[in-house]
């Protein structure tokens, strides 16, 4: 999977192809049939337009403005804390850049849509809180950690 999505002029870690695998399987199956790769194919065209259309510089990076904009084009509005946690995170240079690559940026999309998915379930009132055990919370963020 790896060497077929990286061969689409693009390169892709192993950590990000494990998101797209458990993001179109819904779980840890390292398989993935014709349906969902044609799936993934599409959405991996659909952020490579949002990460084109918010990198305003043409840097090949996403700074933490940018960052906003498009996660908040995806429906996703972040503090600024969240934010900055998220560029350190994803930024491959372990934050000195301050911007992460579209590889990166695939990765965060991934870890924020599943964690506010989940969050989501919990949060069946639409309050902003959501009760969990520890491990519920524990399956809930874990794949995410170490996909």
């Amino acid at each position: 999977m790896q060497r077929a999505l990286s061969s689409y002029n693009q390169s892709f870690s192993l950590r990000t192809v494990h998101l797209l695998m458990y993001h179109f399987t819904n779980t840890n199956v390292k398989k993935i049939g014709p349906k969902e790769f044609t799936s993934l194919f599409y959405s991996l065209q659909n952020w490579r337009s949002i990460f084109e259309r918010f990198d305003k510089d043409r840097s090949g990076k996403i700074d933490s403005t940018e960052l906003r904009d498009a996660l908040l084009n995806l429906g996703y509005a972040v503090s600024l804390v969240v934010l900055d946690l998220l560029v350190s995170k994803f930024d491959k240079t372990g934050g000195k850049s301050k911007a992460i690559e579209y590889d990166n940026f695939i990765e965060c999309c991934l870890t924020v849509k599943g964690l506010t998915d989940k969050f989501k379930e919990k949060d069946t009132a639409y309050s902003g809180s959501a009760s969990f055990t520890y491990e519920s919370f524990m399956l809930t963020v874990l794949p995410f950690l170490i996909a």
